[in-house]
């Protein structure tokens, strides 16, 4: 599972059992991004969350950071038999922006920031699918 963590929204992207497709699984408001997870970890399989980090284009943590860092650490504590990884999220953002805009979007659609964080959850998913061997 992939989350693509925000103050208001939180994206959430998942694969496929092979972990060869990333998809996009829905944009929650992130005050209750814990009960959604409880419900969905209590009904599907799931072996590790990956949490984008935010970082400045030079590398250093971003101003989210340490909000981030608080909801890894309750991650962990809520669902401790999960793994939870971090990975770079710089540009997913911006690249699921020139993705909808690529699909042929609606005006509508491409400033729908929900899809976008939706988006970028599958984006950071599938980057750290592509570079980790299972």
């Amino acid at each position: 599972m992939g989350i693509d963590y925000g103050t208001r929204r939180t994206g959430i992207a998942v694969t496929d059992p092979l972990k060869i497709i990333a998809s996009g699984l829905d944009t929650i408001p992130t005050e209750t991004v814990f009960d959604f997870l409880a419900g969905y970890l209590a009904e599907e399989e799931v072996e590790r969350i990956v949490v984008g980090y935010p970082l400045y284009p030079d590398g250093n943590p971003a101003q989210i950071a340490p909000q981030v860092e608080e909801f890894i650490k309750k991650l962990r504590k809520l669902f401790p038999a999960l793994a939870v990884n971090t990975w770079d999220e710089r540009y997913t953002s911006e690249e699921a922006k020139r993705i909808i805009l690529q699909s042929g979007a609606r005006k509508k659609q491409r400033r729908d920031k929900a899809l976008v964080d939706k988006i970028s959850a599958a984006l950071i998913l599938e980057d750290y699918l592509k570079t980790h061997v299972w």
